[in-house]
């Protein structure tokens, strides 16, 4: 049975008894179909501005830190405070996301985004370079401030896509095509962001950031939501808390999916994220540093914006679990292969594949936990999601910028040191990959009577999948 069966489309015979799909929608409507939900049209619009900014501002930041005092160890404490509240607060922000009214939230998040922003727009243009040591201490602070901004921001972005994509069936859609905006301003941030570095310096691209928040901010004004209905009982915030922790722990299949992509966070991402201006250096020279990290950067978008434009036109969920699998497998193997790379047209080859595996692995993750997850615990699952997505990178960051600082003392060559550590990651990554393969057949079993259930998956093509898996099996000795 193919992975690709839209369970939303009717199946009829044709003459020769196979089975034909006279109104199936063509790849390019299933790409988008999402965007039918005006809310979600504008969410979309203004999301996408506002994104391009952020990828803007996050190599700018690393450019900017690494370009002042040439330290790995810095750009891990740098990314380390802006991610770490998020790891602490999450649980506790997800408690509050469930109880408030999630526009109201978003448009109070994104306006003190913007001015956190524009405080760092101010910084760069006024603050100089006599004082390296003060002007990282800034940057620290104000990366603490995002980081507590993103500890209710994240969850609550995820939580809203339920009020914007009222349609379950084009959930998974949705969050595919967030992936592909994300990533489409991922290609598109940081190679510009290398070219205003070059040419004009950093203050710049923060300054661009600080603006782009106004279209977000202007599409959740403009959208037409339906108030929350008032929660019957309220606890507090301790108890609700335990309430959604016991869920997530107890249910088998977000439980695993949790740990799969903590581990990824914690090992794969920050070190192939925050370890690329040393690349950047090493590929380019210190003259080209920031156009060399640009195209870096924008490679592994693009490849990111593939994996995310191929999730959005599959027409169902099904099968999501094995292009984890694979995804996880190619991440791994992409992050040893490039450790290995001393050419910058072979790094243009294999960050791309880095980038895709990345994304797929997240994002497939991400539309199982919100299709599986009871809306009343929608916030505090998602908020648990955020912490391993983003919580558990600092810790990440930390790690791989003392591990590439401890391992290029012996060498003295700071390239040599994030090569090892990319390796150590790589192989870390490819063990939690085979983890989840041996987990999968079992949260098979669990996750589909619950797809029946909620009408994602028609009973009549779940029994036939169980039917198959057991002629695969065998008959029981």
């Amino acid at each position: 049975m193919s992975d690709d069966i839209n369970p939303s489309i009717s199946h009829t015979a044709s003459s020769n008894g196979n089975p034909r799909h006279p109104a199936e929608p063509s790849r390019f409507r299933l790409l988008l179909r999402a965007l039918s939900h005006r809310n979600y049209r504008l969410f979309f619009a203004g999301q996408i501005v506002s994104l391009v900014g952020t990828f803007l501002t996050q190599l700018a930041t690393v450019w900017y830190v690494y370009d002042l005092t040439h330290s790995e160890l810095l750009l891990g404490i740098v990314g380390f405070a802006g991610q770490i509240p998020m790891f602490l607060l999450a649980p506790v922000a997800g408690v509050w996301v469930d109880r408030w009214q999630l526009r109201r939230l978003l448009v109070i998040t994104q306006s003190l985004s913007m001015l956190q922003s524009l405080g760092l727009a101010a910084m760069a243009f006024f603050a100089g370079r006599d004082h390296p040591q003060l002007i990282v201490g800034m940057f620290v602070g104000l990366a603490m401030i995002q980081g507590l901004i993103n500890a209710f921001d994240m969850p609550a972005r995820q939580a809203f896509l339920v009020e914007m994509v009222p349609r379950r069936e084009d959930l998974g859609n949705a969050i595919a095509l967030n992936s592909t905006m994300v990533h489409g301003a991922r290609l598109i941030g940081p190679a510009l962001a290398g070219f205003l570095i070059h040419y004009v310096g950093p203050a710049l691209c923060f300054l661009i950031d600080g603006c782009s928040y106004i279209a977000v901010i202007l599409s959740l004004l403009a959208m037409q939501v339906a108030l929350r209905p008032p929660r019957d009982v309220v606890r507090s915030v301790g108890a609700e808390l335990k309430e959604g922790l016991r869920y997530a722990w107890q249910f088998r299949p977000i439980r695993v999916l949790l740990i799969s992509m903590s581990l990824l966070s914690l090992t794969g991402m920050p070190a192939f994220t925050v370890l690329m201006p040393v690349f950047g250096e090493y590929f380019g020279g210190k003259a080209a540093s920031a156009q060399t990290l640009g195209l870096l950067m924008g490679a592994s978008g693009l490849g990111a914006l593939f994996g995310a434009l191929y999730l959005a036109a599959r027409p169902t969920i099904v099968g999501l679990g094995r292009v984890m699998v694979i995804a996880m497998f190619a991440f791994g193997v992409s992050l040893i292969g490039f450790a290995f790379c001393n050419q910058f047209w072979m790094a243009m080859l294999v960050v791309p594949i880095a980038g895709c595996g990345m994304l797929l692995s997240f994002a497939s993750a991400n539309t199982l936990i919100q299709t599986l997850t009871d809306d009343a615990m929608r916030g505090r699952v998602m908020s648990l999601f955020s912490m391993a997505f983003v919580g558990m990178a600092p810790w990440g960051n930390l790690l791989a910028g003392a591990a590439s600082n401890a391992l290029a003392r012996g060498t003295g060559n700071a390239a040599a040191g994030a090569s090892r550590t990319l390796i150590f990651a790589g192989a870390i990554v490819l063990i939690g990959c085979a983890r989840f393969a041996f987990k999968l057949p079992g949260l098979r079993q669990i996750i589909r009577p619950i797809y029946v259930q909620k009408g994602i998956l028609p009973q009549e093509i779940a029994a036939g999948m169980q039917a198959a898996t057991e002629e695969v099996k065998g008959p029981e000795h």
